[in-house]
């Protein structure tokens, strides 16, 4: 097995079709966060046409994200165990089918069930995308296709808001009926262009065969730096997750704005910066890592020692434009972590596990999402000001900062990156 550090002296040979697969794997996890999220933005005219309570309405949401979470680890392990290529396409083809199934719903359980299927095929899409991504760019592009795929997440999550202008002029359900079709003639695409990348070596097959789902995870958690790892995803999300539940209410009423001004403040300056932020992550950490095998752990490390006082600042200011400004910050800054998730992972854990490893951390991630959701309401109704939520985010990047500066590269048999 080659270590890590060998990537500062050899560079693996970029297959032809490293860029397209990226392309082809970008219009399907826009459309994984865009299917999503459209439910959310159309509460008026979903409820108007099958009648729910409130609770039920949150429902929707919080089965899709337990489901989600419950499948994730799971959903890794077969993408390690089996074709990356297959798992992708099944993955889209079951929730686009989903999605097109909502649509026709009439009552609120067919809703539910619809929702519950959709979060177990859209767990099985990030794990098997993100290893299948790092399979084809072993070498100096691995952070910045790895970061381009997380902006198809991104501006899929932003337009989210199409679902709701849909539902105003033709109804609730075309937004679920059209983005469903498209869906499907997507993973029709993939199912004829996309294939899995060529082993090399022998040990860098994309599905290694006969590996074991309890070894995995042994193997996984026997690993410091990846228990590192986990601690920090958990933490950033607590970061994320109040920072997008609770920054249009903050920015309502710290700086008194109508709720369209303050969410569109909210979404439209965060989605920009946040975009240019993983591009710039990832591409600075593949020419640092150029010249320091540690280049894709520190780029992180710098992204939330900056994003951490933008976000104190923030909280505290009664300037509206320096509130943005430094939202825009933390939006940029922020994403160097996530853009180099994978191919730190990559550093750290055995190339058999790479996609359940993946999965594990998004466990952590959706679990405490929705924990972190319920935690924010809990602290509302305590009448504990928004900000104060921010400013403990913002501790909690710094301690993500420190946590990630210990991670270092293992380099033993089954673990490599180039």
């Amino acid at each position: 097995m080659t270590p890590p550090q060998q990537e500062l002296h050899t560079a693996a040979p970029l297959h032809a079709r490293a860029w397209l697969v990226v392309a082809l794997l970008w219009v399907a996890a826009f459309l994984n966060y865009l299917d999503r999220n459209m439910l959310t933005t159309m509460r008026g005219s979903l409820v108007e046409a099958i009648p729910m309570t409130e609770a039920q309405f949150g429902l929707l949401t919080s089965v899709f994200l337990w489901v989600y979470a419950l499948v994730s680890p799971v959903a890794g392990y077969f993408a390690d165990r089996y074709s990356r290529c297959r798992i992708v396409t099944l993955s889209l083809f079951v929730w686009s089918a989903m999605t097109w199934l909502t649509g026709h719903a009439k009552t609120f359980d067919q809703l539910l069930i619809a929702r519950a299927l959709m979060g177990i095929s859209e767990a099985s899409y990030i794990p098997a995308a993100f290893a299948l991504i790092v399979d084809y760019h072993r070498g100096r592009t691995r952070s910045r296709a790895s970061a381009l795929l997380l902006t198809g997440f991104i501006v899929g999550a932003g337009l989210g808001g199409l679902g709701g202008w849909i539902a105003e002029r033709h109804g609730w359900s075309s937004a679920f009926v059209i983005f469903g079709i498209v869906g499907v003639i997507h993973s029709v695409a993939l199912l004829l262009i996309l294939r899995d990348a060529p082993p090399e070596g022998g040990d860098n097959s994309p599905a290694a065969p006969r590996i074991n789902f309890g070894d995995a995870l042994v193997s996984l958690f026997r690993s410091v730096s990846f228990n590192l790892i986990l601690i920090v995803w958990a933490l950033l999300g607590l970061a994320g997750w109040g920072l997008v539940g609770w920054l249009p209410t903050y920015l309502g009423e710290r700086f008194h704005l109508d709720q369209g001004t303050a969410g569109l403040s909210a979404t439209g300056y965060l989605a920009v910066a946040t975009i240019a932020g993983a591009l710039l992550g990832g591409a600075w950490a593949d020419r640092w890592s150029r010249s320091n095998p540690l280049g894709r752990i520190l780029v992180p490390v710098v992204g939330l020692a900056v994003a951490a006082p933008a976000l104190w600042v923030a909280s505290e200011t009664s300037v509206f434009p320096v509130a943005i400004a430094c939202v825009m910050l933390f939006g940029v800054a922020r994403p160097f972590t996530d853009g180099n998730l994978m191919p730190i992972l990559c550093m750290v854990v055995d190339s058999r596990y790479r996609a359940t490893g993946m999965g594990v951390l998004n466990f952590f991630a959706s679990a405490i999402g929705g924990l972190t959701i319920y935690a924010g309401g809990m602290l509302r109704d305590a009448h504990v000001n928004v900000s104060r939520i921010f400013q403990f985010a913002g501790v909690g990047l710094l301690v993500c900062a420190a946590l990630m500066f210990l991670v270092k590269p293992t380099p033993s048999p089954g673990t490599q990156e180039s």
